[in-house]
């Protein structure tokens, strides 16, 4: 589901118990998006339980793993699974994994050691993108010290890899950490370094009478990881026949000891030749057939994305990047990211749907990022069509970047609009240019393939007299202007359906001002009813009130919003103004905390509205039922303005007796609370 949830913690111990308990979860990781579980068994309908959650947007099963597709939220649910679980505390034996197919483990393992630290990575890769400007910009910028300081933090995360693959991979393998960091910086030590230019300049320096190799291990990706997960298996061994008293100093001396001059020996050399084969071997086929590489990549990228195997080129672009400085796939996945952020703009353009509009534009920025699940997921793929026609997009706008011989010289931790400039190089003044042209037929190729071709335009769910509604029961158009009447239902309608239901919930205006549809909110994602069913409140007053009986469920550190829970269930987002989460706090007081039991009319919440609009945002106040589906229907009191206490909106259920109890249960899953960081992203 679309559905956005505010308790991600409820979420995760959800998901954990769909999934048959913490007992049949062997393996526990997420990538940017995903929270990937490895289970004992998948229990029968997991998988269609789990995708109608709010705020998963699809489950996927590849590579052994059960995905659940999350989004931009995936660190907050993965969290919460890891303290649920005690990951940090499981030992090998107790998270033994089943049996899987060689591929598959690899998989798994490419994506449980790189993704927890791919926004690092793509944090340096904009660094570097910007160093590349400033650069193009101000030349004599190259010859002062700031640009000597810059340039060496951005190469910190590359330099510095198997220390990041240390700490990842023996979580992955529950290994020590500390003996796995002490491991792979040994094999960095500046004297080895030393070392190993000596031996590359024919000098013989032996261990143990063996003649060792001049590899050198900054910057390498397959030593460090088959060291750790080597390491794995030596400790759990040394562990089992060690004698109790002595195992907490011998198993880091031994395990030092061995894997140390092993992968100077064996491990290093063996592993760098097959991570620079993989490369060459690709590199060879850009070389003899630039432009079927480049279709390849830029088709079915994203297909590899939406089965999550696409973590299993990381090696060898990595591996390019330490050998020659550059790369070519990158180049390709840029177009084929960019294609399906064309297709999702194509979809924002042509459809008529409102909520689908809200979707497919916050889809889109998503993209901008390089991330693209939220893009296929919720937009692209869900409409079929319009993903067909990025991916041919893609592979267009990549047969370009072939043909001009475009690469990347600087590694993108999410290949996307924003790392374009990582084509950029002194050597060869075409790359960037044959860049931006592919990606601009990959982009502006979607929207035309889309537009030309079409899709079946979802409609929006059409009740006039709920929450939200387009137009009243008589047909006409609520007015966008403050003050206007936001329900034409009419009183008498109004009290009658209040009449007819089985249970009514009620609540209060939290605040006095001048409603406005919430279609005309000034936020794409609270104007699309993503976030659920309510109204605007243009306030004419500086505090805000306990609009029930009930309890705090959040108040962020930047004190613009506040998720409330009433007694009998109905979850409520106050979120006062829009993008006022960039001011820090400031103009905010509160007088409640998380937690804490409040009735209704008690003050909450005190804001300088003058001070915020001077400071160039609007005051406009979302009021949220944001557990609305836990209701057959949300209903706006017929009025154009309110004042704090009064009546707002009734929850309503039609149903029959008992049904009061699974709404009651939908709404804990679906939680009113918002993080901080939620709060900021989707405001």
């Amino acid at each position: 589901m679309a559905e956005k949830v505010r308790d991600y913690p409820r979420l995760a111990h959800d998901i954990i118990e769909v999934v048959g308990g913490g007992d049949n979860i062997r393996q526990a990781s997420r990538c940017a998006t995903r929270l990937r579980l490895v289970l004992g068994t998948t229990p029968e309908g997991a998988k269609d339980t789990i995708s109608q959650m709010p705020g998963v947007i699809t489950v996927v099963e590849s590579g052994g793993q059960f995905q659940v597709v999350i989004g931009n939220h995936v660190t907050e649910v993965y969290d919460a699974v890891a303290k649920e679980l005690d990951l940090a505390n499981r030992t090998g034996s107790e998270a033994e994994v089943p049996k899987q197919s060689v591929l598959n483990r690899v998989i798994a393992t490419m994506s449980g050691v790189f993704a927890p630290f791919i926004y690092v990575l793509a944090a340096a890769g904009i660094l570097q993108g910007a160093l590349i400007i400033t650069r193009m910009l101000y030349p004599d910028f190259t010859d002062t010290g700031t640009d000597q300081v810059l340039s060496f933090m951005s190469w910190t995360p590359f330099t510095f890899l198997p220390v990041l693959i240390a700490i990842t991979a023996s979580r992955h393998f529950q290994t020590n950490t500390y003996v796995a960091v002490l491991c792979c910086a040994a094999i960095m030590n500046p004297d080895w370094t030393t070392m190993a230019e000596s031996i590359s300049q024919g000098e013989t320096i032996s261990f143990l009478t063996i003649p060792m190799s001049p590899t050198v291990y900054t910057s390498s990706v397959l030593p460090p990881l088959i060291l750790v997960w080597l390491l794995s298996y030596l400790e759990r061994f040394l562990n089992n026949h060690l004698p109790a008293a002595a195992k907490q100093l011998f198993t880091p001396f031994f395990c030092l000891v061995i894997m140390v001059p092993l992968t100077f020996l064996v491990i290093g050399p063996l592993s760098s030749s097959t991570a620079t084969g993989i490369a060459n071997g690709y590199n060879w086929l850009v070389e003899v057939a630039p432009v079927i590489a480049g279709a390849v990549i830029g088709g079915v990228w994203q297909v590899a994305v939406i089965f999550g195997v696409h973590w299993g080129v990381t090696p060898m672009v990595l591996a390019n990047f330490d050998n020659y400085g550059q790369d070519t796939f990158q180049a390709f996945q840029t177009a084929a990211v960019i294609g399906q952020v064309g297709a999702a703009v194509g979809v924002l353009i042509r459809t008529r749907s409102r909520q689908m509009r809200g979707v497919a534009g916050s889809a889109a920025v998503t993209g901008i990022f390089g991330i693209t699940e939220p893009t296929i997921y919720g937009v692209t793929l869900r409409l079929k069509r319009p993903f067909v026609m990025g991916c041919l997009a893609g592979a267009a706008g990549a047969v370009v970047v072939a043909l001009f011989g475009s690469h990347y010289y600087a590694y993108a931790g999410l290949p996307g609009p924003l790392t374009i400039l990582n084509s950029y190089s002194e050597t060869a003044s075409g790359s960037l240019v044959g860049e931006a042209i592919g990606c601009l037929v990959a982009f502006l190729g979607a929207i035309a393939l889309v537009w030309v071709t079409g899709f079946e335009d979802p409609k929006d769910p059409e009740d006039p007299a709920e929450a939200g509604g387009a137009a009243g029961a008589d047909g006409a158009e609520a007015s966008a202007a403050p003050g206007a009447m936001v329900s034409q239902l009419g009183e008498e309608n109004y009290d009658a359906e209040l009449a007819a239901a089985s249970q009514r919930y009620a609540v209060a205006s939290p605040v006095s001002g001048e409603l406005v549809p919430l279609r005309d909110v000034p936020d794409a994602v609270f104007a699309s009813g993503a976030m659920g069913k309510g109204v605007g409140v243009e306030p004419s007053e500086d505090s805000i009130y306990a609009p029930f009986d009930g309890k705090v469920v959040m108040v962020p550190a930047t004190r613009h919003a506040l998720g409330l829970i009433s007694s009998d269930g109905v979850e409520l987002l106050i979120h006062i103004g829009i993008d006022t989460v960039e001011l820090d706090g400031k103009h905010f007081t509160s007088h409640v905390e998380a937690g804490q039991e409040v009735r209704a009319g008690d003050l909450l919440m005190e804001c300088d509205r003058e001070a915020i609009t001077e400071a160039g945002y609007k005051t406009v106040t979302p009021v949220i039922v944001t557990n609305a589906d836990a209701y057959d229907k949300v209903l706006l009191y017929p009025q154009s303005s309110v004042r704090h206490g009064e009546e707002l909106a009734t929850a309503l259920l039609t149903g029959s007796e008992g049904v009061e109890d699974e709404a009651e249960d939908e709404a804990q899953v679906s939680g009113a609370a918002v993080s901080q960081a939620q709060a900021g992203d989707e405001s």
